[in-house]
């Protein structure tokens, strides 16, 4: 039997969740530039070196650093984000098009929420969540609340989640350790059967396989998919929870697993 996390709701419809446990490179110098207090990222602004947008209340930054990645720190520089694009990313654009996009020298995306809203927006909260915002306030992703994708190399941590692009499911990553697929309300699809684990956590890895692991890092569930080195999860808006190669070929599935 599947239990469920209840989780508290942010500001809005945002919740506010725990920060995926993530690597970050050595903090950068404070940017250079002035910092923007105004707590937005206006749609069609954007990021570049050095600059940042702090919460009204100071607590919190959001910066493009030298480095190429874009972190969220709480103040004084303790790092709780970030889009892992360290040595690659060189800006970051709240497109007009509702997508927040961290592009390389190159021009090629590296980093994207996955939204597509018009004239939507970014806010860095006073209290501690990044938000995107439709043009009618409605929160459409969160720094724990990822869209349809997780990467390569990224993790779930407790209360984090993927949610497929129409909105009808969520894959959650429960305190119990569960890491369960959810449907409309709340009625549980699939899990990994994992639940007396608390603080476990689930992460797609750089050599493709999708792991669950205790919190001190012992291996409890995985995909073997592994050799499949850049390879990607994705939500479905069909309810399937699918592995994928780079050459987007199917490597697993969560009905195929059934």
């Amino acid at each position: 039997m599947f239990s469920k996390l209840l989780v508290g709701a942010a500001v809005a419809l945002a919740p506010l969740l725990a920060a995926p446990a993530v690597a970050y490179a050595a903090p950068a110098p404070l940017p250079a530039a002035p910092f923007s207090g105004s707590g937005t990222l206006a749609s069609g602004a954007t990021l570049n070196e050095n600059q940042s947008v702090r919460s009204p209340n100071g607590r919190y930054f959001l910066t493009q650093q030298s480095d190429g990645n874009l972190v969220f720190y709480s103040a004084p520089r303790t790092p709780v984000w970030s889009t892992q694009t360290t040595g690659s990313g060189v800006r970051t654009v709240m497109q007009t098009d509702g997508n927040l996009v961290t592009y390389s020298a190159a021009n090629k995306p590296l980093f994207d929420t996955g939204t597509t809203s018009p004239g939507a927006w970014l806010a860095v909260q006073d209290d501690g969540n990044l938000v995107l915002y439709s043009s009618a306030r409605r929160a459409l992703w969160s720094r724990s609340m990822g869209i349809s994708k997780l990467a390569s190399g990224r993790t779930l941590a407790v209360n984090d989640s993927v949610k497929s692009q129409n909105g009808e499911y969520s894959l959650q990553m429960q305190s119990d350790g569960n890491l369960v697929l959810y449907r409309g309300g709340g009625t549980a699809v699939w899990s990994t059967k994992t639940t007396g684990n608390p603080g476990a956590k689930a992460t797609m890895q750089g050599d493709g396989n999708l792991v669950v692991t205790t919190s001190s890092g012992r291996p409890l569930w995985d995909t073997r998919t592994a050799s499949n080195p850049g390879a990607y999860l994705n939500v479905q808006n069909d309810g399937n929870v699918v592995v994928y190669s780079t050459s987007n070929r199917p490597l697993w599935s969560s009905q195929g697993s059934q």
